[in-house]
């Protein structure tokens, strides 16, 4: 923590905290703006769908690669400057999105999306841990957790008005419109929170070596492992969008952000109790309590594919439900991932981001075209996801509790 966080930042916490969720969400809301219009771009650029999942796992997997290094270069730069640099980059790949003319371009500019856009999640997350002592930074990234969660409620319902009402064109540049602002927003708000005797000397070799004594670490890769494969199980349903609602439930695009409404409700209120839990039961036991609420909402939803016909009405709740498990969770679990490398957080959030990137980009370049044919294989796949995450957990728990 820096030594002189309570000078850095003399406004309400929850300014921190709205200034810090935008910048995480410029991830999902790279995704989630744009599905409404998966078809139409399909037919526009002649595209076929395996073409445009590529539009998804292509950024994803950018995501993942250069997540490998921006909490990396937050640790021997400052914070301030990978941010800025991320939200500038973004901003001309939103733009080179809007004028590609080829499915092979729009792919392209994804991924040099993918590779800046992880800048935001990365880095506020060894802001948090900069600013704020545990209990507090627990309360704090519950906050963000919450404020995340309304731009994925609302991307959709954007970029389906934009589609609807002009082409898909237009969600790109609305996309270069909010990189531009968060540039603009961070330039004059965002202090620099690392302390200058935390900094770390930039060196490729010791890069190399800290991350594989992260990498060899048991504990920190089941912890990584415990808090990024269990969101898979609900992202599954948000890479599948186009299909699952579209064709399964039959909802029209500017209906998907009922879904939506569903799955980002369920992750603010989880978010919401993990805040008002955190210093008042063990972390242990409230990360109990979100692996059982996920567990018991995958079974019903098997049950339900099972016994029931296909249906919004039981299917949103119980995937919302998963989410509010996740995210009760979630925060106790990335903290302790965070802590395992004390002197180097970013370099900690910068792996642990990776590796859950990477888990979405093959989740979203291989396992969603495989299954999303099928509401039973999606339930079936969504509950395998957890128990690995589950089984991390249950290995890990008595050696971090």
């Amino acid at each position: 923590m820096n030594p002189q966080a309570s000078q850095l930042w003399r406004a309400p916490r929850w300014a921190l905290s709205i200034l810090l969720a935008a910048l995480a969400t410029v991830g999902p809301f790279s995704i989630d703006t744009f599905l409404p219009a998966f078809a139409g771009i399909a037919r526009a650029l002649d595209a076929t769908p395996v073409q445009m999942q590529q539009t998804l796992s292509g950024y994803l997997l950018g995501f993942a690669v250069m997540n490998l290094f921006h909490g990396a270069l937050s640790d021997s730069f400052g914070r301030r400057p990978v941010v800025l640099a991320g939200m500038a980059v973004f901003t001309l790949a939103s733009v080179g999105c809007a004028l590609a003319g080829s499915i092979g371009q729009l792919v392209f500019w994804r991924v040099v999306q993918g590779l800046s856009a992880g800048a935001g999640v990365v880095v506020s997350r060894a802001i948090i841990r900069d600013m704020f002592p545990p209990s507090e930074a627990q309360r704090v990234m519950s906050q963000v957790t919450i404020f995340f969660g309304l731009a994925p409620a609302i991307a959709p319902m954007i970029g389906g008005f934009l589609f609807a009402h002009a082409d898909w064109h237009a969600i790109f540049w609305f996309l270069s419109g909010v990189g531009a602002l968060l540039f603009v927003s961070n330039w004059r708000l965002l202090p620099e929170t690392l302390h200058k005797d935390h900094k770390q000397p930039f060196n490729v070799r010791a890069l190399m070596r800290g991350y594989r004594s992260l990498v060899t670490s048991r504990r920190f890769l089941l912890l990584t492992l415990a808090s990024g494969i269990p969101f898979n199980g609900m992202f599954l349903y948000v890479l599948a969008a186009p299909v699952f609602l579209g064709e399964h439930l039959g909802l029209a695009p500017t209906q998907f952000f009922i879904f939506f409404l569903f799955t980002i409700g369920g992750i603010m209120g989880g978010a919401w109790l993990s805040g008002r839990l955190a210093g008042r039961i063990p972390p242990a036991r409230q990360i109990k309590r979100g692996f059982l609420i996920m567990v018991i909402t995958s079974l019903l939803n098997i049950a339900g594919n099972l016994l029931l016909p296909v249906s919004a009405w039981w299917s949103f709740p119980l995937i919302g439900g998963f989410a509010f498990g996740w995210a009760l969770m979630v925060p106790v679990v990335t903290l302790m991932v965070l802590d395992q490398a004390p002197e180097r957080r970013g370099m900690a959030s910068s792996l642990q981001a990776c590796v859950g990137s990477a888990a979405n980009g093959v989740v979203a370049g291989v396992l969603v075209p495989l299954v999303m044919h099928s509401t039973l294989v999606l339930a079936l796949t969504s509950a395998g996801l957890l128990c690995i995450g589950l089984f991390s957990w249950t290995w890990i728990r008595r050696e971090v509790a």
